[in-house]
């Protein structure tokens, strides 16, 4: 059910949001130089690499055994980037992910393979969120846990939010994650 309610929802919402998708890309290559996507490796489900799909919002495409997390003020995000960040449009490629079955509408965020293996060595518990398909939002994101974790109890935070999740699963709380997840996305600032 989760995954027909996924498959439904991504295919909708990328052909009503089409025209915004088409604007963004535009916005983009007007804006700076460079893809228009950024692809990097995370970790989703059972441990597996997929490539995540999002609109480049900076001038860097890191994706190797180092990634530096975006900050508030942050030099590399373009002057797009930074409206694109804020509104969260930046992931809405990501609903081709959920539609290619990489990630599910909501569950615990994908991070890059160099935070998986950062974290999972300082987080006991961190390889259990990979029990589920990743998500382009989660209790986490309601709980206000988004953007840059410096601190370790941050993440330590979204893994306690992200293993709730899992431990209460139902379609139910995927819906109520869903519209609060528009509240959030309405009233919080993200670089």
């Amino acid at each position: 059910m989760k995954r027909a309610l996924d498959l439904v929802l991504a295919v909708v919402a990328a052909v009503l949001l089409a025209p915004v998708l088409l604007m963004t890309a535009v916005a983009i290559k007007i804006d700076s130089n460079g893809p228009v996507l950024f692809r990097q490796r995370r970790v989703g489900f059972d441990n597996r690499e997929f490539l995540i799909y999002k609109f480049r919002t900076m001038t860097v495409m890191d994706d190797g055994e180092a990634v530096v997390q975006a900050q508030r003020g942050d030099w590399r995000v373009t002057r797009i980037g930074k409206l694109l960040r804020r509104s969260s449009i930046d992931e809405l490629p990501q609903l081709f992910n959920v539609i290619r079955g990489d990630m599910s509408i909501v569950g615990p965020r994908p991070h890059a393979v160099a935070h998986h293996d950062q974290y999972g060595a300082l987080i006991a518990s961190y390889a259990l969120r990979h029990h589920v398909k990743p998500g382009l939002t989660g209790m986490a994101q309601i709980r206000g846990l988004r953007g840059e974790t410096r601190q370790l109890a941050l993440m330590e935070r979204r893994v306690e939010q992200d293993l709730w999740y899992i431990n209460h699963w139902s379609l139910t709380l995927d819906l109520m994650i869903m519209i609060r997840t528009c509240f959030v996305l309405l009233r919080h600032e993200v670089y």
